[in-house]
């Protein structure tokens, strides 16, 4: 079955053969984007990886993705009205393939157009305040009519109300499991309102549960995929400050709506205006502030030649020394540690780390986390 679109630049093969190498085993978007840079093609690097695993000391037998189960993916997406968007697709938002970590594979149910607009986040506590959901809806409405696509995660309170004030304009949810999946329940008719007037967005397929490690990557996406990112409510320790933290790290401005010091609802925003968020009382302010930047998504080549100290600058042809791998893999733990700490502790150049990361990814001994962090698997 062929799901190729005349405004594609990829071939319909080259699409189906990133579904299938974004499908694999231990492949995570930034080697994902490292096999691209090195071999060209998805294929290429399809063929490539047998030998890379065997190099990179695996034991277990390397499986990749077959034919057959990405094949049976794409069915069980258009048979729901869906669609694949492959990282280098023309439709591809550029924000957010400008992030190191863009997602390599998005499902899709709704109107792909929303990814042209501009995009503004509105993220905030689930157990929000009347208040907070009243204000995240008009907010919402107010950008929506201003032309911005309004984005957020579908969860229950200020997400929630956010996507129904831009209902009626353009609003993009970005799930945490399958665009199919209908969570929370409570959330089931509003997730299909989306579907039939909006877009609904997912990095995982179809049938896929949530899980609590779904959340920071879907976080990152809600982020890369904006402008900006305005908190309503949020506690001190909050998933929304995670994708403020984010939004901060990509580049994008970070807004927090000011609240009662006697809520611990607003201890997050509260405190992001004192480090520095943009302090948020109407769209105009929000508005005021995007308006240099607004009009200027810009297309962003699939795989961009290596340069010094980027992800797909690493030989991957190049075994990396013995020395270095037992020092680097002696740094890395169970806990989120950065690519910069490491490069700086290990004394190791960033492409020598770049290569032995990419052998313990591909050895399925660590795991890449959103912000450019890397922790232990269990084994």
């Amino acid at each position: 079955m062929s799901n190729a679109n005349p405004e594609d630049t990829l071939s319909d093969q080259e699409r189906f053969d990133r579904l299938r190498l974004a499908r694999t085993e231990t492949i995570g978007p930034v080697t994902f984007r490292q096999l691209l840079g090195r071999y060209g093609t998805a294929s290429a690097a399809l063929d490539a990886l047998p030998e890379l695993a065997a190099k990179s000391g695996r034991k277990k037998r390397f499986r990749i993705c077959s034919a057959e189960t990405a094949e049976r993916e794409r069915e069980t997406l258009s048979a729901i009205g869906g669609r694949h968007l492959v990282f280098g697709d023309l439709a591809y938002p550029a924000p957010l393939a400008a992030i190191d970590d863009a997602p390599m594979v998005l499902s899709l149910i709704g109107d792909i157009r929303s990814l042209g607009r501009d995009g503004i986040a509105v993220v905030g506590a689930r157990n929000a305040s009347t208040n907070g959901r009243n204000f995240a809806r008009r907010l919402a409405s107010d950008l929506g009519e201003a032309g911005l696509a309004v984005i957020s995660g579908l969860a229950r309170g200020i997400d929630a109300a956010a996507h129904t004030g831009a209902l009626d304009h353009a609003t993009v949810a970005v799930l945490g499991g399958g665009v199919d999946v209908k969570y929370p329940r409570e959330n089931a008719a509003l997730h299909d309102a989306i579907a039939d007037k909006g877009l609904l967005v997912s990095e995982v397929p179809c049938g896929i549960q949530p899980q609590a490690r779904h959340f920071p990557r879907r976080n990152r996406i809600i982020s890369g995929l904006s402008l900006g990112v305005i908190v309503v409510e949020a506690a001190l320790r909050s998933g929304s400050l995670i994708t403020a933290r984010l939004a901060g790290e990509q580049g994008r401005d970070v807004f927090a709506v000011p609240g009662s010091p006697l809520d611990p609802r607003c201890k997050g925003t509260n405190d992001l205006i004192r480090k520095g968020a943009m302090l948020t009382e109407s769209a105009e302010d929000v508005l005021t502030e995007l308006a240099p930047v607004r009009g200027h998504q810009t297309k962003r080549p699939l795989a961009p030649p290596p340069t010094a100290g980027s992800p797909v600058a690493a030989d991957l042809d190049h075994t990396a020394p013995a020395n270095a791998r037992d020092r680097i893999g002696q740094m890395i733990g169970p806990s989120p540690l950065s690519i910069d700490d490491i490069v700086r502790d290990s004394g190791f150049p960033i492409n020598t780390v770049w290569s032995v990361l990419l052998e313990m990814e591909l050895a399925g001994h660590i795991e890449r986390q959103p912000g450019n962090l890397i922790a232990r698997l269990a084994t």
